[in-house]
């Protein structure tokens, strides 16, 4: 059996959840395909960075340029002129033209539930692409039963198609190494010294709730330093302006560093006291494994797919009552049993989950349910 992957995705420099689990499902897939007697073709719409992938004679990497609308173009020619058994989309959409079968990962429907976090343009392609993928999929991975779930109701996919299959943090030999010297040079909370933060980790747009995340900290009254760690996305213009409405004092302890590189976020991750992630809507939430694998307590939503990702390795609030959530944090800045306790349960929480898993289901789909389509 010939696997096709779009794994375009995975050569993105800056990552974020989507591309993430392209780069390290792939990976996963590799040995079990070998062991399963399938050939992964990969998909690439650049060249590749030496060992992003290993090289192995059941692997092939082809390489198809094209600087616009590469996937129902350029991709759509070549799964004509040689389809494989199966293409496979991780993050992003079936081509228009091709009529093989098709397995697809759909990630969550925020636009659906938060259409004011997205620009009109994006917004119409999301729900284009998510509703092709629904429909013109042999079946369908979720990553989470929130998403399954959501895919059910908003779409009337019907629940057989779908199969939830969770996402994971890098294994081992894929986790980052970090020099000391290397978080001193680059660290993004040099400036805060010895000062205690709380960390947001993610794109500064509406869907995170990070106005009533702000307004919160404000609330608690804690000493602490807040840390939002993430690109400026599509109307954080509110954000911004709130923050310059607080008193300069807590202006000078609220710090946006912007997009992090990896090795960024795990001194980040490292020295913060707590994660605080109260997103309205989530497929899943990355970073809250993070957390939990760094050690660290955790704040989250109760909402959409959080609660799945977090067990019971977390605090949970509700994200629309800002002083419940103020009273949480409260709570992290000064009940040490507490923090103890999430610590103990995060890292618990997350063996849980494993890309190895991920990928065994996956082999399992192909095998059991794709080739009798």
């Amino acid at each position: 059996m010939v696997l096709g992957i779009d794994a375009s995705r995975a050569v993105t420099t800056e990552r974020t959840g989507t591309e993430a689990y392209s780069l390290y499902l792939i990976r996963a897939l590799i040995e079990p395909a070998a062991a399963a007697g399938i050939k992964l073709r990969l998909y690439f719409n650049q060249p590749t960075p030496p060992g992003l992938f290993a090289a192995a004679p059941h692997i092939e990497q082809v390489i198809i340029p094209l600087p616009r609308l590469w996937t129902h173009l350029r991709l759509a020619q070549e799964l004509h002129r040689r389809p494989p058994d199966i293409f496979f989309t991780p993050a992003h959409v079936i081509p228009l033209t091709y009529r093989g079968r098709a397995l697809a990962t759909i990630h969550d429907l925020g636009y659906h539930y938060f259409p004011q976090a997205h620009p009109l343009s994006q917004r119409l392609y999301l729900h284009w692409s998510t509703q092709h993928n629904a429909r013109r999929a042999s079946h369908i991975l979720a990553d989470s039963q929130a998403t399954k779930n959501d895919l059910i109701h908003v779409y009337k996919t019907t629940p057989e198609k779908v199969t939830v299959v969770y996402p994971a943090l890098p294994s081992g030999s894929e986790q980052l190494a970090v020099s000391r010297e290397q978080l001193l040079a680059h660290s993004p909370t040099r400036k805060l010294a010895n000062s205690p933060y709380f960390l947001y980790l993610g794109t500064l747009q509406p869907r995170k709730n990070l106005v009533r995340l702000v307004d919160a900290f404000v609330q608690s009254g804690v000493s602490h330093h807040l840390v939002l760690a993430g690109r400026v996305g599509w109307l954080a213009q509110e954000l911004l302006a709130f923050i310059k409405q607080q008193p300069v004092s807590v202006q000078g302890r609220i710090h946006l560093p912007g997009y992090v590189s990896e090795a960024e976020k795990a001194d980040l991750l490292r020295g913060a006291a707590a994660l605080l992630y109260p997103s309205l809507y989530e497929g899943f939430g990355f970073p809250i494994l993070e957390a939990q694998a760094a050690g660290i307590p955790v704040l989250c939503a109760n909402s959409s797919s959080l609660p799945e990702a977090a067990g019971d390795g977390a605090l949970l609030v509700d994200p629309l009552d800002t002083a419940g959530m103020a009273a949480a944090i409260y709570r992290l800045a000064n009940e040490a049993p507490l923090c103890q306790d999430l610590v103990e349960r995060g890292y618990a929480n997350v063996k849980r989950f494993s890309w190895e898993d991920a990928a065994a289901k996956i082999i399992a789909i192909l095998q059991q349910r794709l080739l009798l389509v």
